[in-house]
């Protein structure tokens, strides 16, 4: 899909990127991907900063229950994802934060 692609092409996802400026400029900065394979697609990430990915998915209206939950790296890294259209671009949602293990306690310590 990307061969013969030109900027313009990519315009669908840079416009939201744009709109969510200006709309959403206090918001935390996440990681922004815009992509030749999925020009109508605007990633947004949030690493170590669940608090960064719950504050877009409120301004952007994204019910909690509309989030998946998950893991990767051998239960190690915590991953919510959520979607939604936003000015005609497919917006991906996405926040890692390590998953802590509490110090144990008692007569487990």
């Amino acid at each position: 899909m990307s061969e013969g692609l030109t900027l313009d092409g990519l315009a669908v996802a840079l416009r939201a990127l744009r709109l969510l400026t200006v709309d959403f400029g206090q918001l935390p900065a996440p990681c922004v991907d815009v992509s030749t394979h999925f020009p109508d697609r605007l990633a947004l990430s949030f690493h170590d900063d669940l608090a960064g990915f719950e504050a877009w998915r409120e301004a952007l209206d994204i019910a909690p229950d509309a989030v998946t939950h998950g893991t990767q790296s051998g239960g190690r890294t915590h991953v919510l994802k959520a979607t939604a259209d936003y000015a005609g671009a497919a917006l991906e949602l996405t926040g890692f934060a390590d998953i802590t293990v509490p110090a144990p306690v008692g007569s487990a310590a």
